[in-house]
């Protein structure tokens, strides 16, 4: 069972693997990060801890179902001539709770209509309710991570370990982004417009239209480089 421990491919597989893991769970951060930060900051660590345990558990349940993801790839019905198979479902109905709700958020943002409800009652977003909208969202983030892995691994135990540090690793980096997305309203901004693109890509994918990872990231962080720099331009000025 752990033969793989003296294959050094089996190392190099795990470090890739973990890699992608963590590369393919920024959406995932993001997504809680922006949530997170419409709760009491008594409960901000809490629910960020929590959402990403979940994320965790959700994708080595999945691995641990592995004939259970192969069926979802099987065509249910067509639409179009495309067949549309549980994954595709699945990876549409995400996308489409990814757009409304970041619409949703960026309506709130640019209208203020959150600040005011919350004057007003007295209350801020209930830690249940948030932690509910990261577990049905970490279902969908968690199919392309667990095929992403059944793709490159050849033992279970190497994907379980791979998702277990990925989470550790974004456990010990989604403090540090939560807090800056919290203290710059502009970068929540962005983050929510990256989600959006993130939702339409899922739905292309559920719908057949495959659209490379890497256009997505390299359109991410060319967006984040120069909203950094005006971020620092802006501070510079005010100094």
């Amino acid at each position: 069972m752990l033969e793989w421990i003296y294959s050094p491919e089996a190392w190099i597989s795990l470090l890739t693997l973990t890699s992608l893991e963590i590369v393919l769970g920024i959406d995932n951060i993001i997504f809680i990060a922006i949530l997170c930060g419409k709760l009491p900051d008594s409960q901000k660590d809490k629910a960020r801890i929590v959402g990403l345990g979940l994320a965790m558990i959700t994708r080595i349940l999945l691995l641990l179902s592995l004939f259970w993801i192969m069926k979802l790839t099987t065509p249910l019905f067509s639409v179009f001539d495309q067949a549309i198979s549980g994954r595709d479902l699945v990876l549409i109905a995400g996308g489409l709770f990814l757009i409304a709700k970041s619409t949703l958020e960026i309506h709130s943002h640019a209208t203020g209509e959150d600040e005011e409800a919350e004057l007003k009652s007295g209350k801020k977003a209930g830690f249940v309710s948030v932690i509910t909208q990261i577990a049905i969202l970490d279902i969908v983030f968690s199919l392309d991570s667990v095929i992403t892995a059944v793709g490159m691994a050849d033992h279970i135990e190497i994907m379980i370990l791979a998702v277990i540090l990925a989470v550790g690793v974004m456990l010990f980096a989604s403090g540090a982004i939560s807090r800056f997305v919290d203290n710059n309203p502009t970068i929540k901004v962005l983050a929510l417009a990256f989600l959006i693109m993130i939702g339409i890509a899922l739905v292309g994918e559920g719908l057949g239209l495959h659209i490379p990872k890497g256009y997505i990231y390299f359109a991410m962080a060319f967006s984040l480089v120069v909203e950094m720099i005006n971020i620092y331009s802006k501070k510079k000025h005010e100094k």
